[in-house]
């Protein structure tokens, strides 16, 4: 049986190495695990965000969007979502500062979408799944975990490409140039045509669900 002190030279070990792999593909940490630094609200407000236990989470009722200070064009964003029953956010990439970063910029649905199936609360639409590119580009759906369990998340934006990876499947690979118009929800998507925004987190009132995101990072292309 192993002594407890060398589980923990072990695991110090792990992290480590983790920590050198993410280094060594060039991924840069977007979240420290400890504060908000690097990020701010539309008004400077980040009282829908909390940290806890090396997470990042969306409180229950929380209405506010947290940005990143530095603005990215081309870039692979990773990061992990974990979702509580009903959990509703967003993940904004090229946005503005703004209090509709789904048109100024573009969303990427997270949604516990199992909560909503039967349709009682919100119908949804085939464009408001998770991972899909919210009001424009829905996602296979399938591919999400149970609440509870960590989801592995890979969002690409390469010029006019963007992709989504959900748990190692390819859920949205759209070339934005050919998106039809109007789009699927109707709505001018101008941040469809921004070469250049901030990395976002979007609270949505969850129905009293809570959203976690961990190692949060990115590599500039």
């Amino acid at each position: 049986m192993r002594s407890f002190a060398t589980i923990l030279c072990l695991t110090a070990l792990f992290l480590a190495l983790a920590t050198v792999a993410i280094a060594e593909e060039g991924f840069q940490p977007l979240f420290d695990g400890k504060t908000l630094g690097g990020w701010r609200g539309v008004a400077g407000s980040t009282d829908s965000y909390y940290v806890e236990d090396g997470m990042l989470i969306c409180k229950p009722q929380g209405h506010d969007h947290i940005f990143t200070e530095k603005k990215y064009s081309d870039f692979v964003l990773r990061l992990e979502i974990k979702l509580e029953p009903g959990g509703n956010n967003g993940v904004g990439i090229r946005t503005k500062i703004s209090k509709v970063p789904h048109l100024e910029g573009m969303e990427i649905q997270v949604l516990d979408d199992p909560y909503y199936a039967d349709g009682k609360l919100i119908k949804l639409k085939p464009y408001q799944h998770h991972g899909s590119l919210y009001g424009v580009v829905p996602a296979k759906t399938g591919h999400l975990k149970p609440t509870g369990q960590w989801n592995q998340e890979e969002i690409v934006c390469n010029g006019r490409h963007v992709k989504v990876t959900l748990n190692g499947t390819v859920i949205v690979d759209a070339d934005l140039d050919k998106i039809p118009l109007p789009t699927m929800d109707g709505r001018d998507h101008p941040g469809l045509k921004y070469n250049k925004g901030h990395i976002s987190l979007h609270a949505h009132g969850n129905y009293g669900a809570r959203v976690f995101f961990r190692n949060i990072r990115v590599k500039e292309l």
